[in-house]
């Protein structure tokens, strides 16, 4: 169902000029998964956190003529099973007026081939449940459920308070 404005769509490894965009994709993620009260990141933590001395995830860019509309956020794990690195694919979003012309699976291509070229035994991501149109896109290129698993999360108060016993 690619429409002729995906023909233009080109990805690239975002800079530190890229960060106030990162960030609006950002805050556009948080607001269509309902988590706007969640986002904590500014321009200065991004900047830190993915160009400094210690860069912790990698974000890549599509853009349609040169104006970014899509983007993914990604980082390196590794699995002691498998003996590999992984990746994992932390955000994905693709600009409403652009979805639907292939621009999520450009931008998810770029990271499988970044795993594969990596050596990466793993590209995994999570979704939330509700959100059918990613579950379905994500059926349709191959991924599989891991239904088996849950993912726990601690911070904050509760992580301080395991550090200091």
């Amino acid at each position: 169902m690619a429409n002729s404005k995906a023909g233009s769509i080109k990805t690239r490894s975002a800079t530190i000029q890229d960060v106030p965009a990162v960030l609006g994709f950002i805050r556009a993620l948080a607001d269509y998964e309902k988590l706007s009260h969640a986002v904590g990141a500014s321009e200065e933590l991004l900047r830190e956190h993915l160009f400094g001395p210690r860069p912790a995830a990698e974000v890549i860019l599509a853009e349609a003529d040169g104006v970014p509309v899509g983007f993914a956020a990604f980082f390196q794990t590794f699995s002691t099973f498998v003996g590999q690195p992984g990746i994992w694919l932390e955000d994905i979003l693709v600009l409403p007026e652009y979805r639907g012309m292939g621009v999520g699976r450009i931008l998810l291509r770029e990271v499988a081939r970044i795993a594969f070229e990596r050596k990466a035994g793993r590209l995994e991501w999570s979704v939330l449940d509700w959100n059918t149109p990613a579950i379905e896109f994500y059926r349709k290129v191959g991924a599989v459920a891991q239904d088996d698993w849950t993912t726990y999360r601690i911070t904050g108060e509760s992580l301080r308070r395991l550090i200091t016993g």
